[in-house]
C-alpha cells in the first residue's frame, strides 16, 4: 500500500488510450468495497466513458475540472443524502480508494471537487452536473475523478519533502 500512496500524484495529461474494460470493472469492484459508517454504502457511482459527456464535465466548475475533457474515463463519485449524514465521508473514501485502485492499474486519475464549488454566477457545479447526468435531488455529487493513462510523468514526492511538521504527537504543543 505504501509503494502505491508514493506513486500516486495528480494526473492531468492522458493518452488517448481508452482504459480497458478489465480495469474499469476492478476499479467498479474496489469503489463497492469502499468501507461506510455504519455500512449503509450511501455513495453511488456515475461511470462516464462517452467523449462527449467528458467534455461537458470538463466544464462543470470555473477552474479545475478542464482535464476531464481529455480522461477516457471518469467517475462521478455521488450518494444519496438521505441514507447518511456522514455521505461526504463515505465519498472521500471511496474516491481514494478509486485512485489508488487506478494507480495499481498503471492509470493516472485526478480528483475535481465538485461539493461546494461554483459552474457560473447562478448555478453550482452540483447542479450542473444533476442536470447533465440527471441526477435526482437527493443524489449529491462529492467530486468527479478523471482516469486515464498517463501522458506526463510525476516523480514521487521524496521523502524529506514529507511535511512531518503536521504530525504531533499525544498532545497538540508536544512535539
Amino acid at each position: 500500500m505504501i509503494e502505491l500512496l508514493r506513486k500516486r500524484r495528480s494526473i492531468r495529461k492522458f493518452s488517448p488510450e481508452k482504459v480497458s474494460i478489465e480495469s474499469t470493472e476492478i476499479i467498479i469492484e474496489a469503489a463497492l468495497r469502499a468501507p461506510s459508517s455504519r455500512g449503509i454504502n450511501p455513495w453511488e457511482f456515475l461511470v462516464i466513458d462517452d467523449p462527449e459527456i467528458l467534455c461537458q464535465l470538463a466544464r462543470a466548475k470555473q477552474h479545475g475540472s478542464e482535464f476531464l475533457k481529455n480522461a477516457p474515463l471518469a467517475i462521478v463519485v455521488c450518494a444519496d443524502s438521505t441514507k447518511s449524514d456522514v455521505w461526504i465521508e463515505d465519498c472521500s473514501i471511496a474516491a481514494i480508494i478509486i485512485q489508488l485502485t487506478a494507480v495499481s492499474l498503471s492509470l493516472g486519475s485526478c480528483w475535481a471537487q465538485i461539493r461546494d464549488r461554483q459552474h457560473e454566477y447562478e448555478m453550482t457545479a452540483e447542479d450542473f452536473i444533476q442536470k447533465l447526468l440527471g441526477l435526482p435531488e437527493h443524489i449529491k455529487v462529492e467530486c468527479v475523478l478523471g482516469i486515464g493513462y498517463p501522458a506526463e510523468e510525476k516523480l514521487p514526492i521524496l521523502n524529506d519533502k514529507l511535511q512531518r511538521d503536521k504530525i504531533k504527537y499525544n498532545h497538540w504543543n508536544c512535539n
